[in-house]
């Protein structure tokens, strides 16, 4: 089990559940950050008393700052901060719960500090794949799932003992809010409509990603890197109960799945505790008040976002980096009301056709490069 726990995204849904674990556990906090909710900022560092805390902006960091001054707690700002927050000497797993491509400089950062990783921000291996893997391997870091469909990919690999006896991935999805529905119901649906997920309580971005099946795209990239497997070893199948996280199909045929409760503290907790598993505060299923477990084929043709994805990471170059660049701007622009729910994909789309033949980066410089440019094309698009 995990001792001294860095949480990066500390005010956020996973965040703070991280936080919760951890206190169950008994693990100690060495440093957190968050980016504008200082309130809860403040009040993580009077219960947790980190060494370090970091707010991305500097203006929210200053008044951090004078909150706590009463505190031995460390206030840093900026990318910088966060970065020196991952790397705190007393830390030895790092939890990458901030959302978007922001994510990938820190954990970077912490793995050439030797930290294992708890990783729930999707986006560092979207953009940054090759590279982090290939950084962690080099300096024998540790990377542990925290997304429930890749923490049950994980656990239902524990009984492999060969990765050629793995036929394939099942990645579940929820299905989002708008499963069934067809791309003329969808042309004027509301930021409301999409938010509203039948399952999960997340934050904004993931849930509009979970609404244009996007957040199921980028999770079959992140599998491609997590667990080595090409693109077309990778199914995913609409399961709405949310109950079966995910499984994986051996060459006998055998279909090994992980269950439970619908509980991001579930995958937390494996992810600070593997090997071993503790007693949860997660209510326990039961199975006898299940009604039924369903499983459908996605409807590619209304939801595009996956079959984007999937030849994304088949070009085996940096389109995925310019897919994930030009999400994030989308899903910003749909939030604050400047575009409707169906041009995310159809910007995604237009913008990955202008980069499809961007090389492969070596290097952070070069996937914030492309990173930029992407960006800056999806604005000038709008």
């Amino acid at each position: 089990m995990k001792k001294n726990l860095c949480v990066l995204g500390s005010t956020g849904s996973i965040g703070t559940q991280t936080l919760e674990v951890a206190q169950e556990l008994g693990i100690k906090i060495s440093s957190i950050s968050g980016n504008k909710n200082i309130s809860l900022l403040e009040n993580q560092i009077r219960k947790s008393k980190p060494e370090i805390a970091a707010a991305f902006d500097e203006k929210y960091a200053k008044e951090l700052k004078q909150k706590v001054k009463d505190t031995s707690t460390k206030i840093l700002s900026g990318i910088d901060g966060i970065c020196e927050a991952a790397r705190c000497k007393s830390a030895d797993c790092v939890v990458t719960a901030v959302s978007g491509m922001i994510g990938l400089e820190p954990t970077l950062a912490a793995i050439y500090a030797g930290k294992d990783i708890a990783l729930a921000n999707k986006e560092t291996l979207v953009a940054g794949g090759n590279l982090v893997m290939n950084l962690a391997s080099k300096n024998g870091v540790k990377i542990f799932p925290v997304d429930s469909e890749h923490s049950a990919i994980f656990q239902c690999m524990q009984s492999c003992k060969d990765r050629k006896d793995i036929c394939k991935l099942i990645l579940t999805a929820s299905g989002g809010p708008f499963f069934g529905k067809s791309k003329k119901e969808l042309e004027n649906v509301t930021l409301k409509d999409a938010l509203n997920h039948p399952s999960w309580s997340m934050g904004a971005k993931i849930t509009v990603d979970s609404a244009t099946m996007m957040n199921k795209g980028l999770e079959i990239i992140e599998a491609v890197h997590l667990f080595d497997v090409p693109e077309n070893k990778i199914d995913v199948i609409i399961h709405r109960e949310s109950i079966v996280h995910s499984m994986v199909e051996f060459a006998d045929g055998s279909v090994i799945a992980q269950m439970g409760t619908p509980s991001m503290k579930t995958p937390i907790q494996y992810a600070l505790t593997y090997p071993e598993r503790f007693k949860s505060s997660v209510t326990p299923l039961n199975l006898s008040k299940i009604k039924n477990l369903s499983f459908f084929q996605p409807n590619n043709s209304t939801f595009e976002a996956m079959d984007l994805c999937r030849k994304a990471v088949s070009a085996n170059n940096g389109t995925p980096i310019v897919l994930n660049a030009a999400n994030e701007e989308a899903v910003s622009m749909f939030l604050n009301g400047k575009i409707k729910f169906c041009e995310i994909v159809e910007l995604v789309k237009s913008t990955v056709e202008k980069f499809k033949n961007v090389k492969l980066p070596v290097s952070l410089k070069e996937i914030l490069h492309i990173d930029k440019e992407s960006r800056h094309f999806v604005s000038e698009l709008i």
